[in-house]
Formats: structure tokens, sequence, C-alpha cells
């Protein structure tokens, strides 16, 4: 083997990882703003892994995730790569576009007053 072999086994790039953009990172954070505002959430987490992104969402800082918003990309074909999952692992929206997937975590914030 001479210096310009590249040495044998996996492919020597790395793995690439899922991340969210700046637009859906926008659209992730105007929802996350407006329930810190109402005292529902206190704390994020974002995970950039080689299949998914996760925007996990907590209630105190040491806690398990009340909710993930996901996205693989892998899935985009099928059910639509963004979904948002609750703290049992229930997926409760999946779907194509994030704005309609995040819907559901807006209607948390309808309320009846008193």
């Amino acid at each position: 083997m001479n210096m310009f072999t590249p040495p044998p086994g996996p492919s020597a790039r790395a793995p690439e990882q899922v991340s969210f953009d700046r637009r859906e990172l926008g659209l992730i954070l105007s929802v996350y703003g407006r329930m810190v505002a109402a005292g529902e959430w206190r704390d994020y987490g974002i995970s950039a892994l080689r299949e998914v992104a996760v925007f996990s969402v907590f209630r105190r800082t040491a806690e398990h995730p009340l909710y993930r918003i996901e996205k693989r990309p892998k899935l985009r074909a099928r059910q639509g790569m963004y979904a948002v999952i609750g703290m049992d692992g229930q997926v409760l929206k999946r779907g194509h576009d994030l704005k309609t997937v995040l819907r559901v975590l807006e209607r948390k914030l309808i309320r009846a007053v008193e």
C-alpha cells in the first residue's frame, strides 16, 4: 500500500448528518417561543444524527422530552419526513409540510378563558 491508496474498509468521507435548515428552525422556534411565553415549555435540545434530526421540547431541564419534532428525509416519498412525537412515543402528526405538522402543538395553546 502506498501513500495514495485509500485505507481498506468504509468510505473515507465522514457520514452525512441530517439537520434542520433556517426556515424549518424558524417555524419550530416560533411555536416554541409562544409556548414558552404561555409557561408550558422551558427548555429544548437539538440533535443532528445520521438519519434523523430531532428538536426535543422539555417542561423542565432534566426530564424526558414532552415532544420530539423529527425530520427523516428517507420518509419523504412515503408518509412525509416531518413528525411530532409525544412523550409516550406515539406519533401525533406526520406529513410533508412542517407548518401543517406543527399545528398539532398549537392546539395546546388554545384554552378556555374563564
